[in-house]
This record gives C-alpha cells, structure tokens and sequence, in this order.
C-alpha cells in the first residue's frame, strides 16, 4: 500500500467517523435538527454513492438517476399509504397492500429500479456522450410527468407519510436511531461496492469504460457488463430515495426532478469522481453550504457554484483527492 493510498485510507476513516460523530454530540447537546441534517448527509451520499458506480467506474455519465431516488421514494409513500389505510394498491388478481416494514419496502424499492433501470439502461447503452445524457434525462422527465398525473398518490402536491416504517427490534421513530440505520447502510454499500471494483466485474467494468473493443477482443461483450452495473446503481439511488422519503415523511415529484439529478452529479464532483467516500464527502459539504451559507442568504448557490468551480479546476480529484495530495489521471 503507497503512500498516497494510506492517506486516503485514512481521509476516509476521518469523514466515516465525523459523520458518526456528529449526531451523537448533537444529540449530547439536545440538538436535534443536526440528528436530521446527519441522516440527511448519509441518504444522500448513499444515493451519489449509486451514481458513482455508474459514472465514476463505469464512466456513464447518467443525468436521469433522479427517477430512481424517487422511484424509490413513491415506494415507501405508497407502501404507507396503504399499509396506514389497510386498502390495496391491487385488488385483483392478487391482493397486494401495503407495508409499515422498512425490510420489505427496501426489497420493493430494488426490485422496482432495477426493472426501470433494466429498460431505461438497455435503450440508453446503445447510445453513449452527450446522446446518452439526454437520453437519461428524458425517460427522468417521463416517469416525472407520470407522477405528477397520478392524483391517486397526491400528483403535484405530492404524498405524506404519517408514519416511519419499522425494523424488527429497532425504534427506527427514534431520530438518533434512523441515522445509524441509515449510516450502518451507507457504509455497507461502500465496503461491498469496494469488493465489487476490486472484482474481475470491476476490472472489466473499467476496461468497458476505458477501451470497451480491446475488451470485445478478449471475449467480455462491454454491453451486458455496463448494463449491470447501471442497474446496480440504479438500486442503490432507488434505496436512497425510500429512506429519504422516510426521514421527511414526504415524497413528491420534486424527487423525480432533473435538478436532483444534477445535485446528484454535483456530489459526485465535489467529493472526487470514482472515489470510494468521493459522495460522502460531496453530499456533506453541498448540505453544509446550503444548511450554513442558505441560512445566510438565499443566493448560496452562488458560493456552491464557485465551490464547484474550484474543484473542476485546481482539484481534479474532488476534496478527497486535494486530502489526500492526490489525483485521478484515467
């Protein structure tokens, strides 16, 4: 291990433990909202975490992934809603209510984006640049107007959720509670995306990116690899998007926004593009910005643009790369 590798290592284990950390000191001081903002960190570094997989390993530069975190949102609003009215969402042939279990609304959650993400990924891979982007960007915009035609789950007005869902023998009401559920999955989704980018699929993941006919070549179609592993990250952002419509008790179209899809790119960015805390860090300083800077004044966009612009220019590997003294060159 270089030292370069050591110091990221150990860049990384600061941000897991500040993350950590935070809550627990606000909670020690009784101050909830930070509980919330730190679940909110976690949710959100979650859903660039997905992402990075599609764009920092893959390089799929997705602008619709937007449509899974809120896929994954309405599974969680909808699994409530019927669980909290005892209906049905199908009646016939098979009667299938609602849920107030966070386990299987997780599985719900995955099981729907990867579905989408199959259909979406196998029309938007034959593509690849900016044909890609845009493709990305208007089956998002599809499933958006969808949602906002759906008065049934409350269209533009959106959703509420009156009651979080539960987890066997956890107070997940509890807010210091959730934020460990939702850190414990964070940290979990990095340490198996880890072992998946160090796996012969990673390799070949990286080698569809860099040269996918030199790939071809040693008999591994670049197609069905990149396929999977945008539907991987659809299924991460998706269980991001069930767990941030947890956390507001809310879900509406606004999740389904191409705007989110941009922030969710800007995490990616900021943190440093392929790199494994990359969104983490990305989705705690683009939190704290709008939570401190907004707070301020309401042109804070302003400061992220300039932020942005930084990194994009004088710190190619994002604020883990300039911690760490290093950055990416492929």
């Amino acid at each position: 291990m270089g030292p370069e590798l050591s110091r990221e290592n150990l860049v990384n284990a600061v941000l897991a433990l500040a993350l950590l950390a935070a809550p627990l000191i606000a909670v020690a001081l009784d101050e909830p909202f930070y509980v919330t903002l730190a679940s909110r960190v976690a949710i959100l570094a979650l859903a660039g975490v997905g992402l990075n997989l599609a764009l920092g390993t893959g390089g799929m530069v997705s602008f619709g992934h937007a449509a899974f975190f809120g896929l994954g949102g309405y599974v969680a609003g909808v699994a409530a809603l019927h669980g909290f009215e005892g209906s049905h969402f199908i009646a016939w042939p098979l009667e299938i209510g609602g849920s107030e279990h966070m386990l299987v609304i997780w599985a719900v959650a995955l099981v729907v984006t990867a579905v989408v993400a199959l259909g979406i990924g196998a029309v938007s891979l034959r593509t690849s640049g900016v044909y890609f982007i845009m493709i990305t960007l208007a089956f998002a915009q599809m499933i958006y107007y969808f949602a906002i035609s759906l008065p049934t789950y409350g269209g533009e007005d959106g959703l509420s959720i009156y009651l979080r869902s539960g987890l066997p023998g956890i107070e997940a009401e509890d807010p210091l509670t959730f934020f460990l559920v939702c850190y414990a999955l964070l940290l979990g989704v990095i340490y198996l995306l880890h072992r998946l980018v160090d796996s012969r699929f990673g390799a070949a993941l990286q080698c569809a990116r860099m040269n996918p006919e030199r790939l071809a070549t040693l008999g591994i179609a670049p197609f069905p690899v990149k396929l999977t592993a945008f539907t991987l990250s659809a299924m991460i952002t998706g269980l991001a998007g069930a767990l941030f419509a947890e956390l507001n008790g809310f879900v509406s179209p606004a999740m389904l926004s191409w705007q989110l899809s941009g922030e969710i790119i800007i995490f990616v960015i900021l943190g440093g593009v392929g790199r494994l805390f990359g969104p983490l860090a990305g989705a705690a300083l683009f939190i704290l910005l709008e939570s401190f800077i907004g707070g301020l004044t309401d042109r804070w966009q302003l400061v992220l643009g300039l932020v942005l612009l930084s990194v994009v220019l004088f710190a190619r590997g994002g604020v883990i790369g300039l911690l760490a003294g290093k950055a990416r060159h492929d």
